[in-house]
């Protein structure tokens, strides 16, 4: 996925420690990836006329109550394992046969959900994922809404499912690929970690970000399945090596905030690489 300004623009407020950012930090971040400071400002004020976020002083930006709802949604990815529990069999149940598909909108917002929450569709409107998050139903269905799932799906529990059912239940999920995709981006972020103080502090910023919001954006979206659907080991790990990395993203980061810089320095920039490809794990949520 292309870095635009929005999707950074998004990323860097819901990433933030501080309650407020400054124009100058999005216009630095945003010369990393080559994107004009003009882009940046017009941006700023679309995401503001959308909803997303709000003026919190001369120039100083901050997420509204609606963007840090989500935000804080999306920043559970740190402490994923933690709402686990062990699984019972029985799974929780998801019908959305009856809720419309014409308004886009609320469409994206309910796909949105079902996916960051782990649930598969098992046949058109039905979804299903195993009952194995701390809070049970409860809390997964509060979860639902908060992401955007309407109040009228019907959401429930479902079990004894014929063994035929339950063969193509677990075949919702693709195991194999989840656990080579933990062992790949984990070897992936060590081997970066280990070389990158002998990059230039901009291109360490700029690979940080892309290859840390690519695992991020798989925390966030992965499934969270009990054993015997996954390696939960494998994916312990995966996730240990990707709070470890954003730890460092967050002093590589600070290093080139530290350093001199004028707007000039944007243009400058502006069309050095044009703009990375990246999967993001935030703003993409934030858009829909």
């Amino acid at each position: 996925m292309k870095i635009t300004a929005k999707n950074l623009t998004l990323d860097l407020l819901m990433a933030r420690r501080t309650p407020t950012t400054s124009v100058r930090y999005l216009l630095a971040s945003a010369s990393l990836f080559g994107i004009p400071a003009n882009n940046l400002r017009v941006t700023l004020a679309r995401l503001g006329t959308e909803g997303l976020i709000e003026s919190a002083g001369r120039g100083m930006y901050r997420l509204t109550a609606h963007a840090n709802e989500l935000a804080r949604e999306v920043g559970t990815w740190r402490n994923a394992a933690e709402r686990l529990r062990p699984w019972a069999g029985p799974y929780i149940t998801v019908h959305c046969g009856a809720l419309g598909r014409s308004d886009r909108a609320a469409l994206r917002l309910r796909d949105r959900a079902l996916h960051m929450t782990g649930l598969q569709a098992l046949e058109k409107g039905l979804y299903l994922r195993p009952d194995n998050l701390e809070g049970g139903i409860e809390a997964l269905r509060a979860r639902l809404h908060t992401l955007g799932l309407e109040a009228q799906a019907s959401v429930f529990l479902s079990s004894q499912h014929s063994m035929d059912q339950e063969m193509r239940i677990r075949r919702l999920w693709d195991s194999n690929a989840l656990n080579t995709r933990y062992r790949q981006l984990k070897a992936e972020m060590k081997e970066w970690t280990r070389r990158w103080e002998r990059l230039p502090i901009e291109d360490a910023a700029r690979e940080s970000y892309q290859l840390g919001g690519h695992a991020i954006r798989h925390v966030v979206f992965d499934p969270l399945l009990p054993p015997p659907l996954v390696d939960t080991a494998a994916r312990e790990s995966f996730m240990q090596t990707v709070r470890d990395f954003d730890l460092l993203g967050r002093e590589i980061w600070a290093r080139f905030h530290a350093q001199p810089w004028k707007p000039a320095d944007a243009d400058a920039r502006c069309g050095a690489d044009g703009g990375a490809d990246r999967a993001d794990p935030v703003s993409t949520e934030a858009e829909a």
